[in-house]
């Protein structure tokens, strides 16, 4: 084996350029964390680009892996044991092609943008014009996903029906917007006291128009999309196992969440064990308060202006 010192260097700087990777095809993500040089971009959604990505990070991982953590601490073999499973992770999913069902009425485009330019520092003139470069890109974006979503429709990877109509209808929101309320138009309505007078206006004026012409487009066009093409064939039932390979997906978020090999019914199981042990603590203090039942104890406990708050201070 090498040195110890050079194999610590390999991991060092592999981590580093598996980090400068994702950011750089992150580039939303990189500006939420305050590093600008993307600021300009987003990321790519188009199938070549996700291919690419899962491409790289089976290329990412057997270089992982070929590093020999003989000698390391506890946090440097961790380091390479936690990137290692998060690879293996993301190129198990991969085979469930989640990126065909990238919206639902908690996640997706549609919410991740306004989100986004409320985490952006707006500080220079350069900021403003990223953004603008960024909002005239924001239709491309939507078509990609929509290309996507559209895959998904043909391969019954799709969300529940009754969320499906809310997505719609968040999009519509912002469409009806005013200039004044709208999220996109937030970082113009209050400039940095130095920008001269000929900037404010000239940025202002670029960053409605963008708005006008790129944003709210594309938000009316992905609403009808989902309202019209898309809800229609939302799913009927709830749960995952109604999903293409429901039970293998459903094992996959299972291992993910508990990082542990144990089946969903052995999880649930541990579940109802745990539920039976606690309440069994609780009928105890419920029978030395003089209660015979769990259930007399709850109501007693519903009733006892005591045990309510009574102000916002005490919820804290």
């Amino acid at each position: 084996t090498s040195s110890l010192e050079a194999r610590l260097r390999q991991l060092d700087s592999l981590l580093t350029e598996q980090w400068e990777y994702g950011l750089k095809t992150n580039p939303e993500y990189a500006s939420m964390l305050g590093d600008k040089r993307f600021n300009d971009q987003l990321r790519d959604f188009s199938q070549a680009a996700i291919d690419a990505n899962l491409k790289k990070s089976r290329a990412f991982l057997s270089r992982f892996q070929a590093i020999d953590t003989t000698g390391f601490d506890v946090q440097q073999k961790l380091n390479k044991d936690l990137m290692v499973r998060q690879l293996q992770e993301e190129l198990a999913a991969a085979r469930f092609t989640p990126w065909q069902m990238p919206v639902l009425q908690n996640s997706g485009l549609h919410l991740d943008t306004p989100e986004l330019v409320s985490m952006l520092s707006f500080v220079s003139v350069k900021d403003y014009e990223d953004y603008i470069a960024r909002l005239n890109k924001l239709p491309v974006l939507f078509e990609q996903t929509m290309v996507q979503m559209r895959k998904g429709l043909k391969n019954k990877l799709m969300p529940p029906q009754f969320l499906l109509p809310k997505i719609a209808r968040q999009c519509e929101d912002i469409v009806a917007m005013s200039m004044e309320t709208s999220p996109f138009a937030k970082p113009v309505m209050q400039f940095p006291a130095e920008f001269s007078e000929t900037d404010k206006q000239r940025l202002k004026t670029a960053v409605l128009a963008a708005i006008q012409s790129k944003v709210i487009p594309a938000y009316k066009n992905f609403a009808n999309f989902v309202r019209s093409d898309y809800a229609p064939h939302g799913r009927q039932h709830v749960g995952l196992w109604s999903l293409p390979n429901g039970a293998a997906r459903y094992q996959l978020q299972v291992k993910t969440q508990t990082t542990t090999n144990k089946t969903p019914e052995q999880i649930h199981q541990i579940g109802l064990r745990e539920v039976a042990r606690i309440e069994g603590e609780m009928l105890t203090v419920a029978k030395k308060l003089g209660f015979a039942d769990l259930k007399s104890f709850n109501a007693a406990m519903e009733k006892n202006p005591d045990l309510h708050p009574k102000s916002r201070q005490e919820i804290l």
